[in-house]
């Protein structure tokens, strides 16, 4: 059994959260730039890895993007 460090420090791939959250890469990509998603960090292949905090954050953008239509 894992315990709660161990999942806090799982890294999804952009490809993870994006069919987690069914949003595309360029949604994704958009508010980082935006601003609303802090700056992920980078593997060695300059891939983007997203932690909890910005499951977090996206999660955060999703619900107030959806109470205001």
């Amino acid at each position: 059994m894992k315990s709660m460090q161990d999942t806090s420090r799982k890294r999804y791939k952009t490809i993870e959260v994006c069919e987690l959250f069914d949003v595309s890469r360029a949604t994704l990509f958009r508010w980082e730039r935006e601003g609303l998603i802090s700056g992920p960090s980078r593997d060695w292949r300059n891939w983007r890895l997203y932690t909890a905090r910005h499951i977090k954050e996206i999660k955060q953008i999703i619900r107030t993007r959806k109470s205001g239509q």
